[in-house]
């Protein structure tokens, strides 16, 4: 999976453990989930880290929801679930990894 680098412009406010916005294991390094995009601290500013392409997420067996245990992030017109160091999204009838 790619990573798209597309630098958040303006983003004045600094993430950390303390800043109340959920935290979003994403392989090497922890994004923000913030007014429904996922920051990430790069180089000295903020990036948008979103996935490049397509990854259903194999034998997901599990249907998140409303009460499944795993917390919900806003990401842009939908919501991911937090689940094993990932983010899942529903799609067409599988589970995209994000």
């Amino acid at each position: 999976m790619t990573t798209l680098h597309q630098e958040h412009p303006a983003h004045s406010h600094a993430h950390g453990p303390e800043c109340g916005h959920p935290r979003v294991p994403h392989g090497d390094h922890v994004d923000y989930a913030h007014d429904g995009h996922l920051h990430r601290e790069h180089g000295g500013h903020w990036d948008e880290c979103e996935p490049g392409g397509h990854l259903p997420h194999e034998v997901h067996e599990h249907r998140h929801g409303e009460g499944c245990g795993h917390p919900g992030v806003l990401h842009g017109d939908h919501v991911d679930y937090l689940h094993d160091g990932h983010r899942h999204a529903e799609h067409e009838g599988h589970w995209d990894d994000h």
